[in-house]
């Protein structure tokens, strides 16, 4: 049992499992250390349930901390929904969260430790300047002429940058390192550099910061974290990361990398996303066409079904690409579970049931989810002017064994109401049909049916007298390309012109007529749908979450 256990463990799970073992670490630490310069989207979620998950698992605990070394981008309103979304997602960082902005003064000292031991200098050099002489993996670079200045010199530079003696971009503090070495990140990497911008928590206090090579490492060691885990592209940053620990001689922590999340048809650059908000290309951050946390949130998919799709793709060692079905499928699984059915017609054509009672109102009732026996149930008042949809109905229908539904002399149950019979309709004058006349045979009552009566088709209704009109807003992916990840041209020339439709002619059932922002549901044989915050107290407006089952494929094939 033991053995079967730990050949379960994911790769960074074994190495602290060593590392416990061995004593090299009493109680595990980890961060989640995102930059407020825009919304977390689906790839920072696998972080945030990796960092925070291992953290529980151990017992241990995960520090939220703001990588907040950038005033050009940053900002609170980002620091607020970051917060909101780690919070949605279950997890807590405790009594406070920390800021790399919290260390700034230890970070400038850490600096000048470094300056006094001659592993770094102030440079001179402009990025254009530097970039000549830097070469190339396979070339190696040439030293700046301010390499070897004074330790004096430097010191008194660096003392004169913090104090505002220069513009931005005039002098940088760069570690000396080695610029043969093949990794570039070790070819005197920059640690500080001017910015004359006011930052969203020290003011204008500062006008010089810290990059975030220099700042990661040092952060994670004065809040003693013991694993340090990064997505595979800091891999290559590693040997600064341990080069600095090193050198400033403090608590060392341990980085260790893995594959981020790719998802087909989706893309996971904080940059890119940033791009369709300010271009306009969604309604914003929180677009539920977006992978951001806050925009899938609000399109429906619920914290379950993330924090379960990550457990299933797992931790890797390499990147690939995963299929943003399975991701949608834990979604359809959890929603399945919990989401109250109801009737919605998103193409409503009135069915006029021509033999009952004008003014009579009978009570038809439904079990709210078949999937959970303590859902309870809903009223339906079914009367003698309904609502099916109108894909519901042909004039000229193919043979019995091709169309179960409703077309001239052919008989369907109302679900949870009764069998009915096409007697008529009506066309407009423009041929589209406006009304459906129908009997219903008082023997079928579902639960109730005494008629010996077999039919296949079952379509959903709404009483006219008591439908609900509502907005639907019908949200499909966003881009039209599975792998935008090897795509040569501009990502917006991929993006889906119908990834939103938007219904105003739908009724629903009046149960919902009093449903609030946030509640789920599943329109039966249509998807999932959640009442979204633009509803109001004269209309209900509706996302689509997902269809019931991935018609994708099938779709744009």
């Amino acid at each position: 049992m033991e053995q079967n256990k730990k050949e379960s463990l994911n790769f960074i799970e074994q190495l602290i499992e060593v590392d416990l073992k061995e004593g090299k670490v009493q109680k595990v630490s980890t961060r989640f250390p995102p930059e407020p310069n825009g919304y977390l989207h689906i790839g920072h979620a696998k972080s945030i349930c990796l960092n925070f998950g291992i953290a529980q698992k151990y017992g241990g605990q995960c520090n939220l901390r703001f990588d907040d070394t950038n005033p050009e981008k940053e900002e609170t309103e980002y620091v607020d929904a970051i917060k909101e979304d780690i919070k949605w997602l279950g997890f807590d960082w405790g009594p406070s969260a920390y800021h790399t902005s919290d260390y700034f003064e230890q970070l400038y000292e850490f600096a000048v430790r470094l300056i006094e031991k001659g592993t770094a200098y102030v440079d001179e050099l402009s990025a254009v300047q530097f970039n000549e002489l830097k070469g190339s993996p396979t070339e190696p670079g040439k030293e700046s002429p301010f390499r070897n200045r004074p330790i004096e010199e430097s010191l008194e530079i660096f003392e004169a940058m913090k104090s505002g003696g220069f513009k931005d971009g005039e002098r940088v503090l760069r570690a000396k390192i080695d610029m043969r070495s093949p990794n570039m990140h070790m070819r005197d990497p920059i640690l500080y550099r001017i910015k004359h911008i006011k930052h969203h928590r020290t003011g204008s206090k500062w006008c010089i910061y810290p990059t975030y090579d220099f700042a990661h490492g040092q952060s994670d060691s004065m809040e003693q974290i013991t694993h340090s885990l990064c997505t595979l592209e800091f891999e290559v940053h590693r040997p600064l990361y341990d080069w600095l620990i090193r050198q400033l001689e403090i608590h060392p922590s341990k980085q260790t990398e893995f594959a981020r999340l790719n998802l087909s048809y989706t893309i996971v650059s904080k940059r890119s996303l940033r791009e369709l908000v300010e271009g306009q290309y969604v309604a914003g951050w929180d677009d539920p066409r977006m992978p951001t946390i806050s925009g899938i949130r609000r399109r429906g998919f619920t914290a379950k079904s993330i924090r379960k799709f990550t457990d299933t793709i797992g931790v890797a060692r390499r990147d690939g690409i995963t299929d943003v079905a399975l991701l949608e499928h834990a979604v359809r699984e959890d929603l399945n579970k919990t989401a109250h059915r109801i009737f919605g017609i998103m193409d409503p054509v009135k069915l006029i049931i021509t033999n009952w009672p004008e003014g009579h109102q009978e009570i038809m009732t439904a079990e709210n989810n078949p999937e959970d026996e303590n859902s309870g149930t809903r009223e339906m008042p079914f009367t003698r002017e309904l609502f099916i949809d109108r894909s519901d109905f042909m004039e000229d229908p193919p043979s019995p064994r091709k169309w179960f539904r409703l077309g001239p002399d052919r008989e369907v149950r109302l679900k949870k109401g009764y069998i009915i019979k096409c007697t008529g309709f009506k066309n407009s004058e423009k041929g589209e049909v406006i009304e459906i006349y129908a009997e219903y045979d008082p023997n079928t009552k579902s639960g109730q049916d005494t008629s010996g009566k077999k039919v296949k088709g079952t379509l959903g209704w709404v009483s006219a007298p008591h439908a609900v009109s509502a907005e639907i807003r019908m949200y499909d992916r966003l881009f039209l390309t599975e792998n935008l990840n090897k795509i040569d041209d501009d990502f917006k020339n991929h993006l889906n012109p119908d990834s939103l439709t938007i219904n105003t002619q739908a009724v629903l059932e009046p149960s919902v007529r009093d449903a609030q922002v946030g509640d789920q549901f599943q329109f039966e044989r249509i998807g999932y749908f959640r009442v979204d915050e633009d509803s109001h107290s004269e209309k209900l407006i509706f996302n689509r979450t997902l269809t019931l089952r991935d018609g994708w494929t099938k779709k744009n094939d």
